[in-house]
């Protein structure tokens, strides 16, 4: 009778010892499933990092785009040339006058000289 109950006592705490092991594994797993490198969490992250590179990449395109139509115009077309001159250079045809505007405190800049 004694080695009855003393077995019965020996599967009861194995069972008690067995359901704790499986319910920290679980436990563990379930963490490192969402907090652990490469987890949930981290691959949200990277999704997010992914799409704002690929939004980067689509705009870096478009300029390149525009910068080689841009040069494109500047090696055809000679009005192209011409308003870079007047705008980057500020060259003027010599029966022209140019009128430059200072900025005023009134539209929220510093009137030039300050």
């Amino acid at each position: 009778m004694l080695n009855a109950a003393s077995a019965k006592k020996k599967i009861t705490v194995r069972k008690k010892l067995f359901y704790l092991v499986a319910g920290i594994l679980l436990l563990a797993s379930l963490i490192t499933t969402f907090f652990g490198k490469k987890g949930f969490l981290d691959i949200q992250k990277q999704k997010k990092r992914y799409y704002e590179l690929e939004t980067q990449i689509k705009e870096l395109d478009r300029q390149i785009a525009r910068l080689k139509a841009e040069i494109k115009a500047l090696e055809t077309n000679p009005q192209a040339i011409e308003k870079e001159a007047r705008e980057r250079l500020w060259l003027i045809k010599p029966e022209e006058k140019v009128i430059i505007r200072k900025k005023t405190e009134s539209s929220g800049q510093q009137p030039a000289g300050h």
